[in-house]
């Protein structure tokens, strides 16, 4: 059910306090992407987010963030009515928000396994079973060619400070030491390999993790089944061709790009 705080859908809705977190949705589907991809899972996406990727598939917790603020119990009601021993705590970018620490020590007190989905650009130490960690290439950033999905923002303002903070190696760092871990490129096109192999390596020689090559994940770029349809021979190719690992996006290719899935 998507939570937007104009609409009146919230569910027991309270005012933004010490003990509340902005969240834009929760509901039960499949995880689409990444290692765990075909897992039934219940998913928590908060609202906001530190960066403005064109390609967003998930444009209304940052081009157009909508929600309500709910305490955290009230979140943990609402995920624990489905029956799912993953929770997958999802944004925007959650990690912004630091309220994210008491809810993810309360699901890991309910023994969910918990997957954080994040842009890599904020460490926290939380409890934490997988850190899906997406960082975001120089192809990710807003221009006039290449405006968000779903709305307009001042790109004058975002092309900026997207591509200035879109990485951030000591948080990266610390995250793949932390955390079982995997690291999740949306491919574009070729062009982006030799910033995903530099962004790599880099990674290798900065952190005291090992990253094997099955820890990284090409994802073709697409919130459509159409797009995708453009894009995922191309990013199989690419995966195959480099050794790493190809994840598809099953959410979009059951059930295009509707909301709650």
């Amino acid at each position: 059910m998507p939570v937007n705080s104009d609409s009146g859908s919230v569910s027991r809705p309270v005012e933004q306090g010490d003990d509340t977190l902005p969240i834009n949705e929760i509901f039960h589907s499949l995880q689409g992407e990444g290692k765990l991809a075909g897992v039934p899972s219940t998913f928590i996406r908060t609202s906001g987010c530190n960066l403005r990727c064109w390609f967003c598939d998930s444009y209304h917790t940052s081009w157009e963030p909508t929600h309500g603020w709910l305490d955290i119990d009230e979140v943990v009601s609402q995920a624990t009515e489905h029956e799912s021993e993953h929770v997958v705590l999802t944004g925007g970018e959650p990690m912004m928000h630091d309220r994210v620490d008491s809810l993810l020590e309360t699901l890991n007190r309910e023994g969910y396994h918990i997957t954080v989905e994040t842009n890599g650009t904020v460490f926290r130490d939380v409890p934490m079973d997988l850190a899906s960690i997406s960082p975001k290439l120089a192809s990710s950033t807003p221009t006039e060619e290449r405006p968000p999905a779903g709305g307009d923002t001042d790109i004058g303002v975002w092309d900026e400070r997207h591509e200035r903070d879109r990485l951030d190696y000591d948080a990266l760092a610390a995250l793949v030491e932390a955390y079982d871990f995997q690291l999740k490129f949306v491919v574009t096109d070729r062009e982006d390999m030799d910033e995903i192999e530099s962004l790599v390596e880099e990674l290798r020689e900065v952190s005291t993790a090992s990253i094997r090559n099955e820890d990284v994940l090409l994802m073709p770029e697409g919130m459509t089944r159409e797009r995708l349809s453009e894009t995922r021979e191309l990013t199989a190719e690419l995966a195959l061709e480099y050794g790493y690992r190809y994840t598809p996006r099953l959410h979009v290719d059951l059930w295009n790009d509707a909301p709650g899935t």
